[in-house]
């Protein structure tokens, strides 16, 4: 099954970050190139434990559905998400969070299968592994940049008051 794995460092604090990363509508704004929307179940908002949400999204030129759940949260270090329906064979999302100084450590542990047999294996090493990870890399580069610019504008509202 193939995995991908990244990390990003955030000078954030660990709760911002947390929810960042389960924000359904800063979700949404990072996928602006696939016109990804939340159509069913969470629709907005800050998913929680046991929830779904059903996204429609143009991946690879073809619009899809893809249902997942988030089956364990420990907040703020860690919330699992897979797949109930859709397109893949199977998929698990971790997302796990830790605090080191100043600094947030947000890591990702995508792992996902296609169907299809052999010809899914082929497909997922020679195209959507690496569209995946762009993917998130793309979905993480956004909850950088807002909790980030969050800190920044709580620092300086702390030293003006």
């Amino acid at each position: 099954m193939p995995e991908i794995q990244l990390t990003t460092v955030i000078k954030a604090d660990i709760q911002t970050v947390f929810d960042l990363s389960r924000d359904i509508d800063l979700h949404q704004k990072s996928t602006f190139k696939t016109d990804e929307k939340a159509i069913e179940g969470r629709t907005s908002g800050l998913i929680e434990e046991g929830e779904t949400v059903t996204w429609r999204a143009r991946h690879l030129g073809i619009y899809q559905k893809l249902t997942t759940k988030i089956i364990a949260m420990n907040k703020p270090y860690h919330f699992t998400d897979i797949m109930q329906k859709g397109a893949f064979k199977s998929m698990k999302h971790q997302h796990i969070f830790s605090q080191q100084s100043d600094n947030t450590i947000m890591t990702d542990i995508f792992e996902f299968q296609s169907p299809f047999g052999i010809i899914g294996k082929v497909f997922d090493a020679l195209l959507l592994k690496n569209y995946m990870k762009n993917f998130l890399l793309e979905r993480n580069k956004l909850i950088k940049t807002v909790a980030e610019n969050n800190q920044k504008r709580e620092r300086s509202e702390r030293q003006n008051s």
